[in-house]
């Protein structure tokens, strides 16, 4: 662990060193100086050129998401520890009706790194891992990506869209925005709890979908996604070959996203369901120390994402709730249902209206069928001690994730969120004890 530390350091005074190179230029910058508090942009808009460059077209996005955690209690490691992770994105936007004269087309190339180390892995038992994480910007490898790089083409007066390229699943199904740093009460929950089908970001692949949009409210998508298992690896995040296909993922999903009353109260409310050919093991099935089936995938999830009430009849502030559900099928996911329920009052004082403070609670639960695979191993290995370092640890019934968090929005690019989690039943492992979290999450646009 200790030869890690000089790299993380290295990498950061980096950043550090091209922030200092960036403001030492804010001579230059006239509309929005660097640090500006309403600047949407920390290095500010470049003597207006910033700003100009997106009203012609072209839109540079850089964001950095840093996210600390702590154990104060509980977990498989009982000592108190802290770990830090990050995520840089770069992309870019261009509109190319504006530059190109391609009537309703966009195209959009974003480029991650993540970097740290995960706190979760000190919560579970090292030898079954865990369901959730307390630090949802650190999965999926600790790697650069090519996170997203397609084109996106509207018809019909943008009734009908086509998206192509490499796309990550989450940002057009079961999506969402959430400040929760929990992984539980994110967007993208189907991907969460179905990650060898379902690729959430940073991960891309080939692939896109088609929108239908009946009224400016309701429509339907289909998604169509290769799925080449090499994309998760880390070091491969630039490979676009798609080499060793094991399948594909087709998502379908419904939306309806209507504004209620005379505030307009936004809604946000989804229901899809996937298939996957990819062919995975059927853990009832397994006898002797393998498995006797092989099946393909499939599951359904469903979003409910109302703004309750107004605040001063600004519909930007008051209290909203958010409802999601996820079902796999039992033959082949490890964990076969999820739900959650999370509450987010925005502006809760005059004084901080675009503060936010949300709290959420959800349920992970581990298929019957994996549980007793586990067991049947064990038996077969003539182990029963939870203390044998070859004992698989048991998972069955469910992992239950708590969080309350605080968004203080201190300048229009700096929001910065401490919380509280608490882990009851860390991956559905009994003998390892509840959890209690502390952290703190920061997104940082430059």
């Amino acid at each position: 662990m200790k030869s890690k530390l000089p790299k993380t350091t290295l990498k950061r005074s980096v950043a550090f060193c091209g922030l200092g190179l960036m403001l030492a230029s804010g001579s230059a910058l006239a509309d929005y100086a660097p640090l500006s508090i309403d600047s949407p942009y920390a290095f500010g808009d470049w003597g207006g050129s910033r700003t100009q460059l997106k009203n012609d077209g072209v839109d540079f996005q850089v964001n950095y998401t840093m996210e600390s955690a702590s154990n104060f209690s509980g977990g498989y490691n009982h000592s108190t520890t802290a770990r830090y992770t990050d995520q840089w994105a770069f992309g870019t936007t261009l509109d190319l009706e504006k530059l190109l004269n391609w009537n309703d087309t966009q195209f959009q190339t974003t480029i991650t790194s993540r970097n740290g180390q995960n706190l979760s892995d000190y919560i579970n038992d090292p030898r079954s891992g865990g369901l959730s994480s307390v630090q949802e910007v650190w999965g999926r490898g600790q790697t650069w990506r090519l996170t997203q790089f397609w084109l996106n083409k509207g018809f019909f007066d943008h009734a009908v869209e086509v998206k192509a390229g490499r796309v990550t699943v989450g940002e057009d199904f079961d999506a969402f925005q959430s400040n929760f740093q929990n992984l539980a009460f994110g967007s993208g929950q189907a991907g969460n709890w179905r990650g060898d089908r379902w690729y959430n970001w940073p991960v891309s692949q080939w692939g896109g979908r088609v929108k239908f949009s009946f009224t400016p409210e309701v429509f339907l998508q289909v998604g169509f996604y290769n799925q080449t298992a090499s994309n998760y690896d880390t070091g491969n995040g630039f490979r676009l070959d798609t080499s060793h296909t094991e399948g594909n993922m087709v998502p379908v999903e419904l939306g309806w996203q209507p504004a209620f009353g005379a505030d307009k109260l936004p809604g946000n409310y989804r229901v899809g369901m996937y298939y996957s050919s990819m062919k995975g093991d059927n853990y009832s099935s397994y006898r002797d120390g393998q498995y006797g089936e092989q099946n393909h995938a499939y599951g359904g999830y469903l979003l409910l994402q109302q703004q309750l009430t107004s605040m001063d009849g600004d519909n930007q502030r008051g209290l909203g709730v958010i409802v999601q559900a996820v079902m796999n099928d039992h033959k082949t996911s490890k964990t076969d249902n999820y739900q959650s329920v999370s509450f987010v009052w925005k502006g809760p004082f005059a004084s901080r209206a675009k503060d936010e403070i949300g709290i959420g609670a959800a349920r992970i639960h581990v298929n019957d069928d994996y549980g007793n695979m586990l067991r049947q191993t064990n038996r077969d290995n003539g182990v029963n001690d939870y203390n044998n370092p070859t004992y698989l640890p048991i998972q069955s019934g469910s992992e239950y994730d708590y969080e309350i968090y605080y968004n203080a929005h201190l300048t229009s690019w700096l929001n910065l969120r401490p919380n509280l989690q608490y882990i009851a039943s860390p991956g559905a492992v009994g003998e390892v004890k509840d959890a209690f979290i502390g952290g703190i999450s920061a997104n940082i646009n430059f």
